[in-house]
């Protein structure tokens, strides 16, 4: 029965992207950076741990070609690995705020009865901003990558449970839905198949969004201290330690490669979201 809620072919998600330049580019973004990060060891033959404090400062050169940090480590080394720890902490948070956030906003706009509550928590944890809940989450659970994840994915879990339950407080009281029911089709097939089914879109642009806010908020919370170990190479932890040395006017280079990393991937995955809820949103796709 869903098959019949929309008439007409509707193109592939690839195919709605193709119709925009700018999306077509902030993939190709993004492809270049998960590219550059799984042959991290390739391109950089340097360790991103190896200290080499004789060649510390050193500007970018051929060697290394990003320059050196304080403690002489390759600059680009730890950028790509960097790269590599944002982009999974990316990917897990989104998997679990989609888990979390879905299951919520199913509930929710599904059984009336769960409506109120749900809803009261979603409004409650939207309230906090959401560096200071991830800040929280992090100091009550540790600092460790699975709890960044975790206390991450809860945070971005809300955005998602508010969108689902919109959509289904709509979907569920659509004709073929009713038909559905008053055929005897399990609730949970009902939910699966006709519900869950016609909330790909909005939950596929929600997900790239909370993809980048979790690698600002990554970044952020590395920059404040709250992330990973020290060891280990995050983008926000290198802009820290080079601020001090770039306010001096000396190796800006150590916050200017983390810092446009950073950037290009935020703006990459923001103008791929924007273009698939363009194009997908039927009240803005006579816009585009």
């Amino acid at each position: 029965m869903a098959g019949h809620a929309h008439t007409g072919h509707r193109p592939s998600i690839w195919a709605v992207l193709m119709r925009s330049r700018l999306a077509v580019a902030g993939l190709a973004v993004l492809g270049v950076f998960v590219l550059l990060s799984l042959l991290a060891p390739l391109i950089a033959p340097w360790s991103p741990s190896l200290l080499h404090v004789a060649i510390r400062l050193q500007p970018p050169s051929f060697a290394h070609p990003f320059g050196t940090d304080d403690f002489g480590r390759d600059v680009l080394a730890r950028t790509l690995y960097a790269g590599r720890l944002s982009l999974l902490v990316a990917v897990g948070v989104v998997t679990l705020s989609t888990v979390i956030g879905v299951t919520l906003g199913l509930l929710a706009g599904f059984f009336p009865r769960l409506d109120t509550p749900v809803a009261r928590l979603i409004d409650a944890m939207m309230a906090f901003p959401d560096i200071l809940l991830a800040i929280a989450l992090v100091a009550a659970l540790g600092q460790s990558l699975s709890t960044i994840v975790i206390a991450l994915g809860i945070t971005y879990a809300p955005r998602l449970a508010r969108i689902v339950r919109g959509s289904t407080l709509v979907i569920r009281e659509l004709p073929y839905v009713e038909a559905a029911r008053a055929l005897g089709v399990p609730t949970w097939r009902i939910l699966i198949r006709h519900v869950l089914r016609n909330l790909a879109s909005p939950i596929l642009v929600q997900g790239t969004f909370v993809f980048a806010y979790a690698m600002l908020a990554e970044a952020g919370l590395s920059f404040l201290g709250l992330g990973v170990s020290p060891e280990v190479p995050t983008w926000g932890a290198m802009i820290a330690d080079g601020r001090e040395y770039a306010a001096l006017g000396k190796a800006a280079w150590m916050i200017l490669f983390p810092g446009s990393a950073i950037m290009l991937c935020v703006l990459a995955l923001q103008i791929v979201g924007d273009t698939l809820r363009d194009l997908l949103d039927p009240r803005l796709r006579k816009d585009v």
